[in-house]
């Protein structure tokens, strides 16, 4: 397998990537969108897929700008697992709940079993993006756990790394891009930029491991 990759590095398959994420005020959706871009903007197929909220509403009304950010992004399609299937590549996106990815993905990443038992999530590109309230409130703990899910499916890591300098810009984390909380201010283009960049990156070696596959 890596022989065959290292000899379609020149002949990249078209990619098809996915992007699942939850969001609940809208930082995460951020980065996603930015993901997308990247990959599009690198030749990739997309399908970008928020998972079912389970908060009550009671807890949602509690905290200004969830409810205003859950019907801002009705119209975003559910993941589902057909649209895990269809991808090459995948980027799971998530805030860190105490260190850990949020309830909502790992109830979605819960039901891929079927996926997983078929083999039909391996030998394909994964990685992962987080946020945190600060700087040090679990960001890379979140993308190792995440991690570790990849793992069991078989799937290829893809980390950013320092591969590039803008990375640096953004935080300089390897594992992942990972923000913290704006505080109303919003992300600011640096985080974006590296969103882009990671979103680029999974595309193209989410083609290079289907023209492997193939």
């Amino acid at each position: 397998m890596l022989g065959a990759i290292v000899h379609n590095t020149h002949n990249n398959t078209m990619a098809n990537v996915t992007i699942v994420y939850y969001s609940s005020t809208g930082h995460s959706w951020q980065i996603a969108r930015a993901v997308e871009e990247g990959a599009r903007a690198a030749g990739a197929e997309t399908r970008l897929r928020k998972v079912r909220e389970l908060a009550a509403p009671e807890t949602i009304a509690a905290k200004p700008g969830w409810q205003e950010h859950l019907d801002a992004t009705r119209d975003v399609p559910e993941a589902t697992l057909a649209d895990m299937e269809w991808a090459d590549g995948y980027v799971f996106g998530t805030p860190t709940r105490f260190g850990l990815p949020a309830a909502q993905l790992k109830q979605f990443i819960d039901t891929l079993g079927p996926l997983w038992a078929q083999g039909k999530l391996q030998d394909k590109a994964a990685a992962a993006f987080t946020g945190a309230g600060n700087l040090h409130g679990g960001q890379e703990s979140t993308l190792l756990a995440l991690h570790n899910v990849f793992y069991h499916w078989g799937s290829i890591i893809v980390p950013v790394g320092y591969t590039d300098k803008l990375l640096y810009a953004a935080g300089g984390n390897p594992y992942g891009v990972s923000y913290s909380d704006g505080r109303g201010k919003g992300l600011p283009e640096e985080k974006l930029a590296a969103a882009r960049y990671q979103g680029g990156r999974i595309a193209r070696f989410a083609g290079i491991l289907a023209g492997a596959r193939g």
